[in-house]
């Protein structure tokens, strides 16, 4: 098998345009919003489960009704705590010079070369 990282490099050349590109370490949102919503839902869980429940509603009921604002606001704090999160990832940048560098693919097998 072919490995992809094994192509065939042309070579650069030598007056290859240089750009200043910035790197940083960007935070997965998703995960933020993922792990917020998880949250408000075990708080929602703890704060329903300290008090007795309606006998004429039942406890699954007022856990998913009170869930609704629970995940809601796990959610949008996790969301505010990605943002701050990435802010501080953009101070954190730094700046590198990079070349662009053309890689031809290797040709598959049974592939006929051109």
């Amino acid at each position: 098998m072919n490995d992809p990282l094994d192509a065939p490099r042309t070579p650069t050349p030598a007056a290859a345009p240089r750009e200043q590109v910035s790197v940083r370490r960007a935070p997965k949102i998703s995960a933020f919003l993922i792990v917020g919503g998880f949250l408000g839902f075990l708080g929602t869980l703890i704060a329903t489960s300290l008090y007795p429940a309606d006998p004429s509603l039942g406890f699954t009921t007022l856990l998913a009704y009170f869930s609704l604002y629970g995940i809601s606001l796990g959610v949008l704090l996790g969301a505010i705590l990605a943002i701050i999160v990435d802010r501080r990832s953009r101070r954190r940048a730094r700046t590198v010079d990079a070349a662009r560098e053309q890689v031809d693919p290797a040709p598959l097998e049974g592939e006929v070369e051109d």
